[in-house]
């Protein structure tokens, strides 16, 4: 979920040129390590084949141990403000359609559950079109294990069981994979184990003792000479007792966002070596946040070798979102033992706020933000944030309420409705009813006061012209372009018209839904979910889109794990009764594996 294109105009054709070249290239190893695609279902599910002639990972002597662990806090707790609204109790007739409206969204999880388990059982994704199955994160079984915890919520508790039948199978010792991707074994397969060990108060013993096998298989990842992980992991060098070293260009969010699942198995196990781990990379980012290019931020990439911040690209999107999503997380479930995320959060929404949001020009008037990107690395452009709306984007209203209400932030919360009622009406305006990858609008020049001008949109269209070509100053250019490209009103371009089934837009929604008790959160869902169950089902299970601005866009053969994990949960629980997951008693990673909170 990391994969992003940047680009930002300059006013000048050379300038443009330089910074697209710079946004387009995406760094050393952003793209997945090892995916492999198989277009024809397997006929034998019940277990992949094991070659005993492979490396195997077994606990070994550190090349840089640790003699003295950081400990989790011991403090006394401080006091949590509660997240939830307090709902009413509902009349017979609202708990009838909101029923109606669950029972159609785990019936779609039924069938793409269906789908895996006959086609794609014990391997990472299930191929949608096809049938077939895609290795895609270590070959452990991604969408088994990252719906673990979907199955209890939504009752399907044979199916559960069955799932845990076959984790016996999964071996955490070995891979094809050369590479090893830290954060999203991280989130997908820790978390999900975490998550279902929290759902069931520990009455599975083989969940735990799985988290253990992948947790302290991770923990490797660490054993470099400052301690932070090398975080595309070439594992079996330290298997074989060789040295590894972090990289110079590690994403952020690769390197911030481990904090909840390993601060979780410290809770769990009482071994501290977790929190030791992840706390180090805490003090570190804490200790240069108010030095970079644009203070209170992190850049876009990190120098983990050096400890450096050198890149000026800055997003809350893609290779940066969950770092500062799991600030106001991991104070919760800390209990506020420590101020030290309350500290972090605080420096980072100034500049976020004042530097990065935007309102877009709508033709209907409508008061809503997106977060743009900063490039600071020339003078002229420092100021300037480029209007892309990313969907990994969307999740920060929902970060921002739950910011606003942990850390009596109340004024934020305005905030918080606004970055999510963005997302809401940049599904409600394509034609397919679902927003894509990511765009550029039209920003306002005036946030107060921002009437339509179709000029200013002709303007900021002619600005992106495709493949950098010449276009003629004049409305009818513009138009030939809106027409060419299918822009809709407000919309200068669209960068990527895909739909990857994505979670984060479902899942502000959600969280603002719960923090305000607001029923047209309801309303939204529900029209979102029914244009992506149209436009996104297979004979098998449901596909990622080629191009939301068709009504019936072309399906792709892919379907990763979080569809169940994440997207699909949200749905569901949107329509359930507020204390299931409840905000005030879960913490949700960012795959939405909810961890326990310990008060």
């Amino acid at each position: 979920m990391l994969l992003v294109k940047k680009r930002y105009a300059l006013p000048t054709f050379i300038l443009t040129f330089l910074i697209y070249l710079v946004f387009t290239t995406l760094p050393p190893g952003a793209e997945r390590s090892y995916v492999e695609h198989h277009s024809h279902p397997i006929h034998d599910v019940t277990e992949p084949a094991k070659d005993d002639d492979r490396i195997h990972w077994t606990k070994h002597a550190e090349q840089y141990p640790i003699s003295d662990y950081v400990s989790l806090p011991t403090t006394s707790p401080s006091p949590i403000p509660q997240i939830q609204y307090d709902f009413p109790a509902e009349s017979w007739l609202a708990r009838m359609w909101r029923r109606r409206k669950q029972n159609a969204v785990k019936d779609a999880f039924k069938h793409a559950w269906k789908g895996y388990k006959d086609n794609a059982w014990l391997r990472d994704e299930l191929s949608p079109l096809s049938g077939g199955y895609r290795t895609s994160f270590a070959g452990w079984a991604a969408t088994l294990v990252d719906s673990l915890d979907t199955l209890i919520i939504m009752g399907l508790m044979d199916e559960f069981e069955d799932a845990l039948e076959a984790l016996e199978h999964i071996d955490f010792s070995t891979t094809d994979s050369i590479q090893i991707n830290v954060f999203e074994t991280n989130i997908r397969y820790l978390g999900g184990l975490l998550g279902a060990h929290d759902l069931t108060e520990g009455k599975y013993p083989i969940l735990i003792k799985k988290a253990t096998e992948i947790a302290d298989f991770l923990y490797g990842s660490f054993d470099t000479r400052n301690r932070m992980p090398q975080s595309r992991w070439d594992w079996t060098r330290s298997a074989s007792g060789q040295t590894i070293h972090p990289s110079g260009n590690t994403i952020l969010a690769e390197l911030g966002s481990l904090n909840l699942e390993f601060t979780r198995m410290s809770q769990l196990t009482g071994d501290q070596k977790y929190f030791d781990a992840i706390q180090r990379i805490t003090d570190y980012l804490e200790s240069a946040q108010k030095d970079t290019m644009v203070p209170g931020l992190w850049p876009m990439l990190v120098d983990a070798r050096s400890l450096r911040f050198s890149d000026p690209r800055y997003t809350v999107g893609g290779m940066a979102d969950s770092t500062y999503e799991y600030l106001p997380k991991e104070h919760m479930l800390l209990e506020g033992r420590t101020q030290q995320y309350q500290r972090m959060y605080e420096s980072a929404m100034p500049p976020i706020k004042e530097r990065m949001l935007f309102r877009p020009m709508t033709k209907d008037g409508a008061d809503v933000l997106f977060s743009g990107n900063i490039y600071a690395g020339t003078k002229a452009n420092r100021k300037k944030v480029d209007a892309q709306a990313e969907h990994l984007k969307c999740y920060l209203g929902g970060t921002v309420g739950i910011g606003a209400k942990v850390f009596n932030r109340t004024d934020e919360l305005t905030i918080a409705r606004k970055l999510t009622d963005g997302c809401i009406w940049a599904y409600d305006i394509m034609p397919s009813g679902i927003m894509p990858e990511i765009m550029y609008l039209s920003p306002c020049d005036d946030a107060e006061n921002c009437p339509w001008d179709e000029q200013k949109w002709y303007e900021d269209v002619r600005a992106r012209p495709p493949d950098h070509a010449n276009i003629a100053d004049t409305d009818e250019a513009a138009q030939m372009l809106i027409e060419k490209l299918g822009l809709v009103p407000g919309v200068a371009e669209i960068a990527d018209a895909r739909y990857m089934l994505r979670p984060e837009a479902i899942e502000s929604v959600f969280i603002i839904y719960r923090i305000t008790g607001d029923t047209k959160y309801q309303d939204a869902a529900w029209r979102m979910f029914r244009n992506i169950e149209k436009a996104t089902r297979t004979e098998y299970a449901h596909a990622a889109i080629s191009d939301v601005r068709q009504a019936k866009p072309k399906q792709l053969d892919y379907m990763e794990s979080f569809w169940l994990a994440e997207t699909l949960k949200y749905f569901y629980l949107i329509f359930s009764e507020p204390d299931l997951i409840s905000l005030d008693e879960y913490v949700l990673n960012t795959e939405a594996h909810p961890f326990r909170r310990p008060s």
